[in-house]
């Protein structure tokens, strides 16, 4: 039995396009003793991989060119020689872009969607929620009535983040690339004020926006927006840094350089704090639990862009970086199968 797998063909310069990927006709195989037969119903394509699709070191290996990409997948077992899990169970995790996986136990974890399609286990319930969580919760740790800006803040991380920063009784400013997020964000998920980076001047935005400045940070895009944010930063107010997608595609020579913020770290004495979810691994009980509550109570609400294909990953994973997404964009492989 065949089936395709998504390989790097080239390593992009610049925006990665339909030459950087290549689809691959390879062996389903079969599980041996204690290993799973996993189906691929959604796969999740992420910012961060395209760091991966360039030779540096990184806090994760990259790519190799001729070999599979690799990411956050939800999967069905379709067939099953371990006691631990049965047919129809649901799973997840970093697995190879392929639309089968024979595994061992421990390279996945079953996971409850609460009812839900198994989507919210790459979304709200697994990378990006995570994400939110850990850096607004531990970093950020924002306070009743201080005033919360988020970037990028339409996106799979940015709506988790921007709800949990509400829940502490904040008062959450979005900034989005269109009308239509806006309104996402304030009128869905509850922001108090949406500003569209699109129609300019960010920094009068958000001046009028935060007219007590902002006590907290949470920086999903780099750039210029955020250089739009320095001076308007709050004694001790708290930065933690997930991301800065506008220089994810600079070209070879092209240097991501905007204002020097050590003055305005220093004049604010504020905490600013780069981190990666896996810095939590200890924690992410913690974290599912809580999201958990929060996405079976209905408190938690989330938005998912969903492509139909295996053949659409690398559409839907460039278009990551044109903003056509709204929350966590994923690819849909293939249709959950029911179980007596």
């Amino acid at each position: 039995m065949k089936q395709q797998q998504l390989i790097l063909h080239e390593r992009p310069n610049g925006l990665p396009n339909a030459d950087t990927f290549a689809f691959k006709e390879v062996e389903v195989g079969s599980p041996g003793t204690n290993q799973l037969l996993l189906k691929t119903l959604y796969v999740s394509v992420d910012p961060y991989m395209r760091g991966r699709m360039a030779d540096g070191p990184s806090y994760i290996e990259p790519f190799q060119v001729g070999k599979p990409l690799n990411g956050g997948i939800v999967s069905q077992v379709v067939e099953s020689n371990n006691e631990n899990f049965s047919v129809g169970d649901i799973v997840t995790g970093m697995l190879d872009f392929q639309e089968y996986h024979v595994v061992e136990e421990n390279q996945v974890r079953k996971v409850n969607t609460f009812g839900l399609r198994p989507s919210v286990a790459l979304g709200p319930l697994g990378m990006p929620g995570l994400t939110a969580y850990f850096g607004m919760t531990y970093i950020g740790k924002p306070k009743q009535g201080e005033t919360v800006v988020v970037s990028g803040a339409a996106g799979a991380v940015g709506q988790v983040a921007g709800q949990l920063a509400k829940k502490a009784g904040a008062r959450v400013v979005g900034i989005v690339g269109s009308k239509e997020k806006a309104h996402y964000i304030t009128n869905t998920l509850g922001f108090d004020h949406a500003i569209e980076y699109k129609l300019g001047n960010v920094h009068q935005q958000l001046k009028e926006a935060c007219p007590n400045g902002i006590d907290v940070y949470y920086e999903n895009v780099g750039g210029e927006i955020s250089d739009a944010v320095w001076s308007l930063l709050n004694t001790f107010a708290r930065v933690p840094v997930c991301g800065a997608i506008s220089s994810y595609n600079l070209e070879e020579g092209e240097y991501d350089v905007g204002l020097r913020v050590q003055q305005y770290l220093i004049k604010s004495r504020a905490k600013m704090q780069g981190f990666i979810v896996s810095d939590y691994a200890d924690n992410f009980k913690e974290a599912y639990k809580e999201l958990g509550k929060a996405i079976a109570s209905g408190d938690l609400k989330f938005e998912e862009t969903i492509r139909e294909g295996f053949s659409s990953i690398p559409d839907a994973f460039i278009g990551l970086f044109t903003g056509e997404n709204i929350g966590k964009q994923l690819v849909k492989v293939a249709e959950q199968e029911e179980t007596v």
